[in-house]
């Protein structure tokens, strides 16, 4: 799983959310056209929903919501500011939030769909570099309401990163100790040796995907792919475990490949030696159980980052194992937030169960080999999965507020 080209964690988050958002409007906007709903007074609509413009911006947050009723609606967001905003419709007592927009661009409308019942509600709009402001509250008398979640801020998150990283520093062992095995037996000229070691040693650095980011420029060497080099494979710059994996499936000798393993021992060290030292931002682990398989589907399940060794779907499962120790230690937040908990956990079983299908002993099916069919079927599982990750993402981004 290469980190180079990554985006943004607000690009990430807002990309997350648009997913959510999307999925969400859509679920609502059928049940109210199933139940016969038309445009009322609020703004007419070919949607046959209410529609209602609200204002963001610094002095008139939440200005435009004159005549509220209870049942699915769209507020038509409209950021009147210079700057960018993020937008949140909560409680104002509890904080519990029922939606949100991320990102919304100065002159600029987004929707929001909603289904609101009896209780109290109020807009808040952060500003990009400026104080939260919360507009009017908003009293309905009637009605049920959808679901809503508590805003996770960066207090809830510290204790689970530190025990998140505490578990990567663990893993991290295990790559220094599999990586000496597989250096010494390309030190030794046993070759078919190599071959045995080098994938168990892989496996226990994809398992660590949740703390890419956090592993800088030597993460990068260790994990690096040919991608954009000016030589490719045979570029000087091109190092790591895909530079080893194309070496010893490509008939490469054992004296070629003792430089690039003597590197990658040094660069496996290091990383260990700099991780006692390093800390997570706690804001990325809900993304980060996002982004590892959405770059599972791009990366292993693409085949671009086979170099010859047919372990795509080996490595694929060992990022699925890194994204369950990400929601292993969000449970806590996650049991509160997330009603579709045990669909998310259903999927995750199903998408192991699949992965699993495709080893046999101690050897898996190269992904070139797989029918189309069951090729579609893994990206289906694990597309869904994504999808439902995007929701944890969204939960566990932590909020500014006024």
């Amino acid at each position: 799983m290469p980190v180079a080209g990554r985006t943004s964690r607000r690009a990430r988050l807002r990309a997350a959310g648009g997913l959510l958002v999307a999925a969400l409007g859509a679920a609502l906007l059928a049940a109210a056209l199933g139940a016969g709903g038309r445009a009322g007074a609020g703004g007419a609509a070919g949607d046959g929903l209410v529609h209602t413009t609200i204002e963001v911006s610094p002095s008139g947050c939440g200005r435009g919501w004159d005549r509220p009723r209870p049942g699915v609606q769209v507020f038509d967001l409209r950021n009147t500011s210079d700057g960018a905003a993020e937008v949140y419709l909560e409680d104002p007592g509890s904080r519990l939030v029922y939606g949100e927009v991320e990102g919304l661009a100065p002159g600029t409308t987004r929707q929001l769909t909603v289904r609101l019942g009896k209780g109290e509600y109020a807009f808040e709009c952060v500003p990009d570099d400026a104080d939260a402001v919360v507009g009017p509250t908003v009293r309905l008398t009637r009605g049920r309401g959808g679901p809503a979640a508590a805003p996770v801020t960066e207090h809830d998150l510290v204790p689970l990163a530190i025990g998140y990283q505490t578990w990567v520093g663990r893993g991290l062992d295990d790559v220094v100790r599999l990586t000496v095995r597989l250096r010494a037996a390309i030190d030794r000229g046993d070759l078919a040796g190599a071959r045995t070691a080098w994938l168990p040693a892989h496996l226990a650095y994809e398992r660590l995907g949740g703390a890419y980011d956090a592993f800088g420029d030597v993460g990068e060497r260790i994990d690096r792919t040919d991608a954009g080099l000016p030589g490719g494979v045979h570029d000087p710059t091109f190092t790591g475990f895909h530079r080893i994996e194309y070496g010893l499936w490509h008939g490469e000798s054992a004296h070629t490949l003792r430089a690039p393993a003597a590197a990658l021992l040094d660069d496996a060290t290091t990383l260990r030696h700099r991780w006692a030292q390093t800390r997570m931002d706690p804001a990325r682990l809900g993304l980060r159980a996002h982004e590892i398989l959405e770059d599972t589907l791009r990366s292993e399940l693409t085949g671009r980052t086979d170099y010859g060794s047919g372990s795509s779907l080996a490595a694929a499962e060992a990022e699925l194992d890194g994204t369950r120790a990400v929601l292993s230690r969000l449970r806590p937040l996650l049991t509160t937030r997330y009603a579709d908990l045990p669909r998310l956990d259903g999927a995750v079983t199903r998408a192991r169960r699949t992965l699993d299908g495709f080893r046999h002993g101690g050897r898996w099916t190269p992904l070139d080999r797989l029918r189309r069919a069951r090729r579609e079927q893994v990206d289906a599982v694990l597309g869904d999965l994504v999808e439902r990750l995007a929701r944890v993402a969204t939960l566990c981004d932590p909020r500014r507020t006024a």
